[in-house]
């Protein structure tokens, strides 16, 4: 008897030392390790007390599949791998599309993996480690340009993904993107109607592909209204942000100066706002403020600013669904998806 419980001992004390396996469990509950092994996949011949009792006991132990076995034995990772820049808006982008990506995930077998990388650095090196490495059934992609070649290759390799963004190079494959030029050219009717008549806009990148649309926009928007554009041609919204503020000062001391300003980001509107005031001119008054924003900050930052919020956690929920969309064989014409602007925080 003393033998037994000292043997028991040991076992708990072993399990306790390694990494929770499926024979953890079945020591654990007293079961035999094909029986936990088809609780935890949910089998139907399996009854419901002895499947919570095994989900209880590897929830406690925190287990998890071991990945390289599952690979092993399906030919598959179980892992979504979403490459995202560094230099990503710190005001909610990055932390939103994870919450909403994994929203979509904790219900079901796949994990994600962030991988990260430089705006300065080749974005192929992720993909190519991805692909080389099998470290993922499918690839979540952003900073989307015209002709990507990130798509390409990821289309030649068959992986799966999906791209937050849209491309214009032929080839059809899932996205989720935000209306950008609906954006601009409802920002400038916003303008127009406080009076602005002099319209200044700080842009996104020009390789990437929302500039084209912003731009369509943003001039569509001046046409209709009777606007006219004041330039800020040395920035945009990657540039830094003393650079910024730098412009926007420059800008709005000069004799056509701006009375309406949009921001394509919210973290830049925050050196819009520095600009504009070192400049000697109020926010509400000598220049009417329009941002683009993940969360409500610029709100209790600047109540005077007309804000649009960009839903970066529904776009993570519409990535994750379009990429296991596609994993599991769904066509990517149905895994398209674009958002529209939501102005119901203005004001």
């Amino acid at each position: 008897m003393k033998q037994d419980i000292e043997g028991d001992k040991a076992g708990v004390e072993a399990t306790s030392r390694e990494r929770p396996t499926l024979k953890t469990i079945a020591f654990m509950t007293g079961l035999g390790i094909t029986t936990v092994s088809r609780a935890l996949k949910d089998a139907s011949d399996i009854g419901a007390e002895t499947k919570e009792r095994v989900r209880m006991v590897a929830r406690q132990l925190g287990y998890q599949p071991n990945r390289a076995g599952v690979r092993l034995r399906t030919g598959k990772t179980n892992v979504i791998a979403l490459v995202l820049s560094v230099e990503e808006e710190v005001m909610g982008l990055t932390s939103n599309l994870v919450f909403g990506i994994s929203e979509v995930l904790n219900s079901t077998s796949y994990h994600l993996v962030v991988t990260p990388h430089s705006n300065s650095r080749d974005p192929m090196v992720p993909i190519r480690y991805i692909l080389d490495t099998g470290s993922a059934d499918g690839v979540i992609i952003s900073r989307m340009e015209p002709n990507d070649p990130r798509v390409r290759l990821l289309t030649e390799r068959h992986m799966p993904f999906a791209t937050h963004g849209r491309t214009d190079m032929g080839i059809v494959h899932p996205f989720h993107d935000f209306d950008n030029e609906r954006f601009a050219r409802e920002a400038v009717a916003r303008l127009a109607a406080k009076g602005c008549r002099r319209i200044a806009i700080l842009m996104p990148p020009p390789q990437l592909t929302f500039w084209s649309h912003t731009r369509a926009g943003y001039l569509a928007g001046l046409k209709s209204t009777g606007c006219e554009e004041v330039a800020i041609p040395t920035v945009n919204i990657d540039s830094r942000l003393s650079a910024i503020r730098d412009a926007v000062e420059q800008v709005m001391q000069g004799p056509d100066a701006p009375d309406g300003f949009i921001s394509c980001s919210g973290n830049s509107t925050i050196a819009v706002m520095a600009g504009i005031e070192a400049a000697g001119k109020a926010i509400g008054k000598d220049v009417e403020l329009v941002s683009k924003q993940n969360s409500g900050i610029l709100n209790w930052i600047r109540p005077d600013i007309i804000t649009m919020n960009e839903d970066i956690r529904t776009a993570g929920r519409e990535l994750a669904k379009a990429v296991i969309g596609q994993i599991d064989g769904a066509g990517p014409l149905t895994l398209q998806s674009i958002s529209e602007p939501n102005w119901t925080v203005m004001d």
